[in-house]
């Protein structure tokens, strides 16, 4: 019988090492940064980091486009909930919004 086997991390993220990312973080937070270390738990430092999409201090519930820079950051891999590079990919309207109705 073979023994335990080591931590393997789901994703590869040498290819987005010293590259832009954007990182999700559990609660909703969003990050971008440039990738500069990671292990096999997740965790990541990121480096010229910004917090986007700011909850607005008047009502949280809704989202502002204010960033907050927050230079050398690093995400605890437990709150990691997507990784995606922030080269090769467009915001797109949303095609399930209908016109005239207010959220």
């Amino acid at each position: 019988m073979s023994g335990p086997r080591g931590k393997e991390s789901a994703l590869d993220l040498a290819k987005f090492v010293d590259k832009s990312i954007r990182v999700k973080l559990a609660g909703g937070r969003e990050v971008v940064g440039v990738l500069k270390g990671y292990d096999q738990l997740m965790n990541l430092v990121l480096d010229e980091a910004a917090v986007e999409f700011l909850r607005d201090p008047e009502d949280p519930l809704r989202v502002t486009d204010q960033t907050r820079p927050m230079g050398l950051l690093v995400c605890r891999g437990t709150s990691v909930m997507l990784v995606v590079p922030t080269s090769g990919t467009e915001e797109i309207a949303n095609p399930f919004a209908q016109e005239g109705m207010e959220a």
